[in-house]
């Protein structure tokens, strides 16, 4: 006999299909339930470690590892081994050279080198601080000190030409250096000095990042921070500086080809990443370079038979002298800290 396939009965037959196959689905839920509640059971019970534990014999073997000798141990007696701040105390009191930092550097305090003990004290950067110990400027509880790498131990009281040396809040300040202002931190010859325009309004003792001849005016930085100078004049960093050339008579286009394809110097080889002509002027040049070689703008032109009547840096390390007026200067915002920090302004 046919079957009667009515839309009624198709629709019966769906319907128990549905419904055993939701009992299906609710007995393997049941079931991985019950599994999974079986085996935190046996977790709590402590029978999973009765599983790994390590077969006996093998708790007094030995084994060679890069010739030294390492006893096993059961999974028991590793558990119950002290908590690890008791044990590198432990070893600390045993073997205090043995501790050691990321870097292979002693965790126990050994002191700072002295140049940057200086260069933190807002003194000079790393560099010039070793000069000034060379020189004999430098004293460590009153005791002359003139070898380079010396430590500076917590306690000890450095001072640079008589004046103690302590930790300052980090300042950062950009000028527009005048004319006729020297750079240097400390000339006994010199009238006029870059520190004199920010000294009684900055407490602060900060000194110049670089150095502009005192005919060249322009930005100039500012700062007690050491590492961040460091960062700024080391040769391997070569920051981008841009310089705005006033010129004693019309540059070639050869001297401009030239100055791009480089020159050769007495020190070296130099080139500039960029030139050009300022204001379709062809008396005044604007020249982009890294280099941070003594007076190289000046020797540059110099070797090409030109004299500079004015010289002004307009850029350094994506610092300008906008709204700053000749000898005017300003604190950095936060936003240029940051920015000289992290070296994003190139």
């Amino acid at each position: 006999m046919r079957k009667n396939n009515t839309p009624q009965r198709t629709a019966q037959h769906g319907a128990r299909e549905n419904a055993r196959r939701d009992t299906s689905v609710k007995r393997v839920g049941k079931r991985a339930g019950f599994v999974a509640k079986k085996r935190l059971e046996e977790r709590e019970d402590g029978e999973y470690k009765a599983r790994r534990e390590v077969p006996k014999g093998r708790e007094t073997e030995k084994k060679k590892i890069k010739g030294k000798e390492i006893k096993r141990k059961d999974v028991k007696e590793r558990e119950a081994r002290p908590g690890r701040e008791f044990a590198l105390r432990e070893i600390k009191a045993k073997e205090p050279g043995r501790l050691k930092k990321r870097g292979g550097k002693e965790k126990n305090d050994e002191g700072i080198r002295l140049n940057k003990f200086i260069a933190n004290g807002g003194i000079c950067s790393r560099r010039e601080a070793d000069t000034y110990i060379s020189t004999g400027l430098i004293t460590i509880n009153d005791k002359l000190v003139t070898e380079l790498g010396t430590k500076v131990m917590p306690g000890d009281v450095v001072k640079f030409n008589g004046e103690t040396i302590g930790n300052e809040r980090k300042v950062y300040i950009v000028m527009n250096k005048p004319k006729d202002f020297v750079t240097t931190v400390s000339d006994p010859y010199a009238k006029n000095t870059v520190l004199g325009l920010v000294r009684g309004k900055c407490s602060a003792r900060v000194y110049p990042v670089g150095r502009l001849d005192k005919a060249t005016t322009g930005v100039l930085l500012l700062t007690n921070d050491g590492d961040l100078a460091e960062k700024l004049l080391h040769p391997s960093f070569e920051k981008k500086k841009i310089y705005h050339v006033f010129l004693d008579k019309r540059v070639k286009a050869t001297d401009m080809a030239a100055l791009l394809n480089g020159i050769e110097l007495e020190d070296g080889f130099i080139k500039a990443d960029n030139v050009s002509y300022v204001d379709n002027d062809e008396t005044q040049v604007g020249v982009e370079i890294h280099s941070g070689r003594n007076r190289i703008i000046r020797r540059m032109f110099e070797h090409l038979d030109y004299k500079i009547k004015k010289l002004d840096r307009v850029y350094f390390a994506g610092l300008t002298k906008k709204n700053l007026r000749r000898g005017q200067w300003r604190f950095l915002t936060d936003k240029e800290v940051n920015m000289l920090k992290m070296g994003s302004y190139e």
